[in-house]
């Protein structure tokens, strides 16, 4: 996939918290999933993943990485876990902890090499706190069962899944704080 640096730029320009409050919600093939943001602990995260949804960067890409009891992965445009946007973001550590359905980004060992890839949790991963930048969660049961669902699926070798498990579309629902 092209960069998308320019495209989320303008896109961002577009985004005020101040005014409304953003959620992402992940069509996948096995349900939807609904994430609430928190843009007061790591804005350029939420801003990041707004923009990359709006530009229908998610669209038909799979969850390329799978493992049970820990987290699924997705983000990848390449469906690999070596793709990204063609830009990266600054970490955003903060106090959250890695709990059932926390939404985080992932990285490479440089902490500001964020991009695109991001996982949801399935468990409790303590070791992941303050490591890794956590920039939303499930916003309910039905969403979280989807990604425990999600975390079930039969993999082979890499974590990948044996049948794949696709974000048909990622959209952006905006609520006004008026």
């Amino acid at each position: 996939m092209a960069d998308m640096k320019q495209q989320v730029k303008e896109i961002e320009k577009t985004i005020d918290f101040t005014k409304t409050k953003y959620e992402v919600d992940l069509d996948t093939s096995l349900g939807l999933i609904k994430l609430e943001l928190f843009p007061e602990q790591a804005p350029g995260h939420v801003k990041n993943i707004i923009s990359l949804a709006k530009a229908g960067f998610y669209n038909d890409v799979v969850f390329h990485r799978i493992i049970k009891g820990f987290m699924i992965q997705g983000g990848c445009p390449q469906g690999t876990g070596t793709g990204g946007p063609g830009y990266h973001i600054p970490a955003e550590f903060n106090n959250i902890p890695h709990e059932p359905g926390v939404l985080s980004m992932a990285r490479t060992s440089d902490p500001n090499s964020a991009g695109s890839q991001f996982f949801l949790c399935l468990e409790r991963v303590p070791y992941l706190d303050g490591q890794y930048t956590v920039f939303g969660k499930t916003m309910d049961k039905e969403s979280l069962d989807v990604v425990k669902k999600i975390g079930e699926v039969r993999t082979g070798p890499q974590d990948r899944p044996v049948e794949p498990v696709v974000i048909k579309t990622a959209t952006v629902k905006e609520t006004s704080l008026n």
